[in-house]
Protein backbone atom coordinates (compact mmCIF):
# COMPACT_ATOMS: atom_id res chain seq x y z
CA UNK A 1 0.00 0.00 0.00
CA UNK A 2 1.21 3.56 -0.65
CA UNK A 3 1.27 6.54 1.23
CA UNK A 4 1.44 10.14 0.70
CA UNK A 5 2.36 13.06 2.70
CA UNK A 6 0.96 16.54 3.25
CA UNK A 7 3.18 17.84 6.04
CA UNK A 8 5.83 20.20 5.43
CA UNK A 9 8.18 19.05 8.02
CA UNK A 10 8.69 16.99 11.13
CA UNK A 11 11.18 17.84 13.68
CA UNK A 12 11.98 14.64 16.08
CA UNK A 13 15.00 14.89 18.85
CA UNK A 14 16.35 11.32 20.33
CA UNK A 15 18.64 10.75 23.21
CA UNK A 16 22.36 9.72 23.17
CA UNK A 17 22.77 7.51 26.27
CA UNK A 18 25.44 5.63 28.67
CA UNK A 19 25.63 2.28 29.65
CA UNK A 20 25.69 2.36 33.65
CA UNK A 21 26.33 -1.52 33.22
CA UNK A 22 27.69 -3.88 30.25
CA UNK A 23 28.56 -7.73 30.68
CA UNK A 24 30.17 -8.75 27.72
CA UNK A 25 30.03 -12.88 26.55
CA UNK A 26 32.62 -14.38 24.64
CA UNK A 27 32.90 -13.96 20.84
CA UNK A 28 30.75 -17.14 19.02
CA UNK A 29 31.20 -18.10 15.16
CA UNK A 30 28.82 -15.37 14.02
CA UNK A 31 31.08 -12.82 15.17
CA UNK A 32 28.31 -11.33 17.91
CA UNK A 33 28.64 -11.36 21.75
CA UNK A 34 26.38 -12.24 24.10
CA UNK A 35 24.95 -9.18 25.62
CA UNK A 36 23.47 -7.88 29.40
CA UNK A 37 22.85 -4.25 29.45
CA UNK A 38 21.77 -1.54 31.34
CA UNK A 39 21.05 1.52 29.20
CA UNK A 40 20.20 5.61 30.25
CA UNK A 41 19.20 7.95 28.09
CA UNK A 42 20.85 11.38 28.94
CA UNK A 43 19.95 14.73 28.04
CA UNK A 44 22.30 14.80 25.09
CA UNK A 45 20.01 15.36 21.99
CA UNK A 46 20.37 14.48 18.22
CA UNK A 47 17.71 16.31 15.85
CA UNK A 48 16.39 15.22 12.61
CA UNK A 49 14.22 17.21 10.56
CA UNK A 50 12.13 15.36 7.66
CA UNK A 51 10.92 17.01 4.50
CA UNK A 52 9.02 15.53 1.78
CA UNK A 53 11.41 14.80 -1.03
CA UNK A 54 11.27 12.38 -4.21
CA UNK A 55 14.87 10.99 -3.47
CA UNK A 56 16.86 10.14 -0.25
CA UNK A 57 18.73 12.57 1.13
CA UNK A 58 21.02 13.76 4.42
CA UNK A 59 22.97 16.66 5.61
CA UNK A 60 24.31 17.18 8.60
CA UNK A 61 25.54 20.37 10.84
CA UNK A 62 27.25 20.17 14.51
CA UNK A 63 30.85 18.20 13.32
CA UNK A 64 33.66 19.99 13.61
CA UNK A 65 34.75 17.69 10.98
CA UNK A 66 32.10 17.15 8.36
CA UNK A 67 33.77 13.61 6.66
CA UNK A 68 33.32 11.63 10.12
CA UNK A 69 29.69 11.10 9.06
CA UNK A 70 28.77 9.55 5.47
CA UNK A 71 25.75 11.04 3.87
CA UNK A 72 24.77 7.59 2.33
CA UNK A 73 23.68 4.01 2.67
CA UNK A 74 26.25 4.03 5.43
CA UNK A 75 24.59 6.26 7.28
CA UNK A 76 21.91 4.46 9.85
CA UNK A 77 19.47 7.62 9.69
CA UNK A 78 19.36 6.93 5.73
CA UNK A 79 18.93 3.25 6.56
CA UNK A 80 16.04 3.76 8.54
CA UNK A 81 14.25 6.06 6.25
CA UNK A 82 14.76 3.28 3.65
CA UNK A 83 13.97 0.57 5.32
CA UNK A 84 10.32 1.97 7.01
CA UNK A 85 9.67 3.33 3.03
CA UNK A 86 10.32 -0.58 1.87
CA UNK A 87 7.94 -2.08 4.91
CA UNK A 88 5.35 1.55 4.18
CA UNK A 89 5.83 0.75 0.30
CA UNK A 90 6.53 4.34 0.27
CA UNK A 91 7.31 5.43 -3.18
CA UNK A 92 9.19 8.62 -2.13
CA UNK A 93 11.48 9.89 -0.29
CA UNK A 94 13.06 12.13 2.40
CA UNK A 95 15.00 14.96 2.79
CA UNK A 96 16.70 14.29 6.40
CA UNK A 97 18.26 17.31 8.53
CA UNK A 98 20.87 16.19 11.41
CA UNK A 99 21.92 18.36 14.22
CA UNK A 100 24.40 16.72 15.92
CA UNK A 101 25.08 17.04 19.90
CA UNK A 102 26.51 13.24 20.96
CA UNK A 103 30.02 12.53 19.90
CA UNK A 104 30.58 10.99 16.26
CA UNK A 105 32.32 7.67 17.77
CA UNK A 106 32.10 8.38 21.14
CA UNK A 107 29.79 5.21 22.60
CA UNK A 108 27.08 6.90 23.36
CA UNK A 109 24.74 6.01 20.69
CA UNK A 110 24.67 9.07 18.49
CA UNK A 111 24.14 7.41 14.93
CA UNK A 112 21.36 4.98 16.63
CA UNK A 113 19.69 8.55 17.88
CA UNK A 114 19.34 9.59 14.16
CA UNK A 115 18.17 6.07 13.07
CA UNK A 116 15.53 6.17 15.52
CA UNK A 117 14.75 10.09 14.99
CA UNK A 118 14.35 9.11 11.17
CA UNK A 119 11.65 6.24 11.92
CA UNK A 120 9.67 8.21 14.40
CA UNK A 121 10.14 11.86 11.68
CA UNK A 122 9.29 9.41 8.82
CA UNK A 123 6.96 7.76 10.14
CA UNK A 124 5.12 11.03 10.94
CA UNK A 125 6.09 12.55 7.66
CA UNK A 126 4.21 9.82 5.35
CA UNK A 127 1.29 9.16 7.25
CA UNK A 128 2.42 4.96 7.30
CA UNK A 129 0.74 5.02 11.28
CA UNK A 130 3.14 2.35 12.28
CA UNK A 131 3.04 0.66 15.92
CA UNK A 132 5.67 1.29 18.25
CA UNK A 133 6.03 -2.35 18.66
CA UNK A 134 6.54 -2.27 15.14
CA UNK A 135 8.94 0.39 14.99
CA UNK A 136 11.05 -1.08 17.24
CA UNK A 137 10.92 -4.10 15.25
CA UNK A 138 12.68 -2.13 12.45
CA UNK A 139 15.12 -0.27 14.78
CA UNK A 140 16.02 -4.14 15.99
CA UNK A 141 17.41 -4.54 12.22
CA UNK A 142 19.43 -1.45 11.97
CA UNK A 143 20.86 -2.30 15.35
CA UNK A 144 21.31 -3.02 19.10
CA UNK A 145 21.06 0.66 20.17
CA UNK A 146 18.75 1.68 17.56
CA UNK A 147 15.88 0.01 19.74
CA UNK A 148 16.60 2.25 23.13
CA UNK A 149 16.78 5.35 21.26
CA UNK A 150 13.24 4.65 20.09
CA UNK A 151 12.20 4.08 23.80
CA UNK A 152 14.77 6.04 26.47
CA UNK A 153 14.21 6.00 29.74
CA UNK A 154 16.22 3.13 31.70
CA UNK A 155 16.08 -0.01 30.11
CA UNK A 156 17.82 -3.85 30.31
CA UNK A 157 19.28 -5.08 26.83
CA UNK A 158 20.08 -8.48 26.54
CA UNK A 159 20.96 -10.89 23.39
CA UNK A 160 23.11 -8.73 21.28
CA UNK A 161 21.11 -5.82 23.41
CA UNK A 162 18.33 -5.29 21.33
CA UNK A 163 15.87 -7.25 23.72
CA UNK A 164 14.57 -4.24 25.87
CA UNK A 165 12.46 -5.08 29.08
CA UNK A 166 12.17 -1.55 30.85
CA UNK A 167 14.01 -0.96 34.07
CA UNK A 168 12.40 0.80 37.12
CA UNK A 169 15.03 3.84 38.02
CA UNK A 170 13.93 6.45 40.48
CA UNK A 171 14.65 10.30 40.81
CA UNK A 172 17.18 11.54 38.83
CA UNK A 173 21.30 11.08 38.11
CA UNK A 174 23.52 13.91 36.67
CA UNK A 175 26.54 12.83 34.97
CA UNK A 176 29.26 15.08 33.60
CA UNK A 177 30.46 13.71 30.36
CA UNK A 178 34.45 13.84 29.04
CA UNK A 179 34.25 13.63 25.41
CA UNK A 180 37.26 13.17 23.01
CA UNK A 181 38.05 15.15 19.69
CA UNK A 182 39.46 11.48 18.25
CA UNK A 183 36.63 8.71 18.20
CA UNK A 184 37.32 4.89 19.15
CA UNK A 185 36.20 2.20 16.65
CA UNK A 186 33.60 -0.36 18.41
CA UNK A 187 34.87 -3.24 16.30
CA UNK A 188 38.56 -2.51 17.37
CA UNK A 189 37.82 -2.31 20.85
CA UNK A 190 36.04 -5.90 20.57
CA UNK A 191 39.08 -6.86 18.95
CA UNK A 192 40.88 -5.97 21.84
CA UNK A 193 38.75 -7.12 24.24
CA UNK A 194 38.56 -10.83 22.86
CA UNK A 195 42.24 -10.64 22.13
CA UNK A 196 42.77 -9.75 26.10
CA UNK A 197 40.18 -12.94 26.90
CA UNK A 198 42.77 -15.15 25.27
CA UNK A 199 45.83 -14.01 26.54
CA UNK A 200 44.07 -14.78 30.09
CA UNK A 201 42.04 -17.98 28.75
CA UNK A 202 38.56 -16.71 29.51
CA UNK A 203 35.68 -17.97 27.64
CA UNK A 204 38.38 -19.80 25.74
CA UNK A 205 35.50 -22.88 24.94
CA UNK A 206 31.89 -22.36 25.62
CA UNK A 207 30.56 -18.87 25.85
CA UNK A 208 27.24 -18.32 27.28
CA UNK A 209 24.29 -17.17 25.18
CA UNK A 210 22.65 -15.36 27.22
CA UNK A 211 23.94 -13.05 29.92
CA UNK A 212 22.05 -11.42 32.92
CA UNK A 213 22.61 -8.30 34.29
CA UNK A 214 23.61 -8.87 38.61
CA UNK A 215 20.61 -7.84 40.39
CA UNK A 216 22.19 -5.09 42.71
CA UNK A 217 22.66 -2.74 39.56
CA UNK A 218 18.76 -2.58 39.29
CA UNK A 219 18.27 -2.31 43.18
CA UNK A 220 20.85 0.75 42.93
CA UNK A 221 18.69 2.08 40.39
CA UNK A 222 15.37 1.70 42.19
CA UNK A 223 16.79 2.99 45.34
CA UNK A 224 17.15 6.70 43.34
CA UNK A 225 20.41 6.71 44.83
CA UNK A 226 23.80 7.29 43.23
CA UNK A 227 25.75 6.51 46.52
CA UNK A 228 24.39 3.14 45.43
CA UNK A 229 24.66 2.97 41.57
CA UNK A 230 28.04 4.36 41.75
CA UNK A 231 29.32 1.17 43.59
CA UNK A 232 27.55 -0.91 40.82
CA UNK A 233 28.86 0.97 37.43
CA UNK A 234 30.66 -1.81 35.10
CA UNK A 235 32.05 -2.36 31.72
CA UNK A 236 33.03 -4.88 30.50
CA UNK A 237 34.62 -2.78 27.49
CA UNK A 238 36.58 -0.29 29.37
CA UNK A 239 39.67 -2.64 30.17
CA UNK A 240 40.14 -3.07 26.20
CA UNK A 241 39.15 0.38 25.67
CA UNK A 242 41.79 1.97 28.04
CA UNK A 243 44.11 -0.70 26.38
CA UNK A 244 43.94 1.59 23.32
CA UNK A 245 43.41 4.77 24.99
CA UNK A 246 45.23 5.09 28.40
CA UNK A 247 44.15 8.62 29.19
CA UNK A 248 40.52 6.99 29.04
CA UNK A 249 41.65 5.62 32.77
CA UNK A 250 43.55 9.13 33.54
CA UNK A 251 39.96 11.00 32.74
CA UNK A 252 38.15 8.50 35.22
CA UNK A 253 40.83 9.33 37.78
CA UNK A 254 40.74 13.27 37.63
CA UNK A 255 37.31 13.20 37.72
CA UNK A 256 37.10 11.07 41.01
CA UNK A 257 39.84 13.50 42.23
CA UNK A 258 37.59 16.36 41.21
CA UNK A 259 34.97 15.18 43.65
CA UNK A 260 32.58 12.49 41.46
CA UNK A 261 31.26 9.16 42.97
CA UNK A 262 32.83 6.99 40.27
CA UNK A 263 33.97 7.32 36.50
CA UNK A 264 32.71 4.55 33.56
CA UNK A 265 33.33 4.26 29.91
CA UNK A 266 30.48 4.99 28.25
CA UNK A 267 29.92 1.65 25.65
CA UNK A 268 32.82 1.46 23.57
CA UNK A 269 34.64 4.58 24.27
CA UNK A 270 36.09 7.33 24.30
CA UNK A 271 33.52 9.07 26.39
CA UNK A 272 33.81 8.68 29.75
CA UNK A 273 30.78 9.39 32.24
CA UNK A 274 31.56 10.61 35.66
CA UNK A 275 28.43 9.95 38.37
CA UNK A 276 27.70 13.14 40.39
CA UNK A 277 25.81 12.79 43.63
CA UNK A 278 23.39 15.63 42.86
CA UNK A 279 23.27 18.53 39.93
CA UNK A 280 25.24 20.52 42.70
CA UNK A 281 28.07 18.02 43.03
CA UNK A 282 28.02 17.55 38.91
CA UNK A 283 28.65 21.07 38.60
CA UNK A 284 31.45 21.01 41.00
CA UNK A 285 33.60 18.53 39.25
CA UNK A 286 32.74 20.21 35.72
CA UNK A 287 34.72 23.27 37.91
CA UNK A 288 37.34 21.28 38.83
CA UNK A 289 37.75 19.54 35.56
CA UNK A 290 37.93 23.13 33.81
CA UNK A 291 40.68 24.34 36.26
CA UNK A 292 42.51 21.45 34.67
CA UNK A 293 42.05 22.51 31.39
CA UNK A 294 39.26 19.56 30.62
CA UNK A 295 36.05 20.58 28.95
CA UNK A 296 32.83 18.70 29.87
CA UNK A 297 29.47 18.33 29.66
CA UNK A 298 26.63 18.16 32.48
CA UNK A 299 23.49 16.05 31.64
CA UNK A 300 21.21 13.98 33.20
CA UNK A 301 18.70 10.92 33.24
CA UNK A 302 16.78 9.27 32.47
CA UNK A 303 14.75 11.45 29.95
CA UNK A 304 12.23 9.79 26.89
CA UNK A 305 13.58 8.38 23.80
CA UNK A 306 12.40 9.93 20.48
CA UNK A 307 10.04 12.29 20.47
CA UNK A 308 8.01 14.58 18.38
CA UNK A 309 8.85 18.38 19.16
CA UNK A 310 7.17 19.83 15.80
Amino acid sequence: MSVSSSIGSVHVRAPGKINVYLGVGGRHDDGYHALATVFQAVSLYEDVIARPASDFSISVSGLDDPDTVPLDDRNLAMRAAKLLAAAADYDGGVALEIRKQVPVAGGMGGGSADAAAALVACDALWGTGFSQARLHELAARLGADVPFALHGGTAVGTGRGDQLNPALARGRFDWILVTSDEGLSTPVVYERLDALRAEEGAFADDPPLSLDVPVPVLQALRSGYAEELARTLFNDLQAAAVDVRPDLDEAIQLGVRSGALQGIVSGSGPTVALLCADPESAQHVQAQLRESGVESLHVHGPVPGARIIS
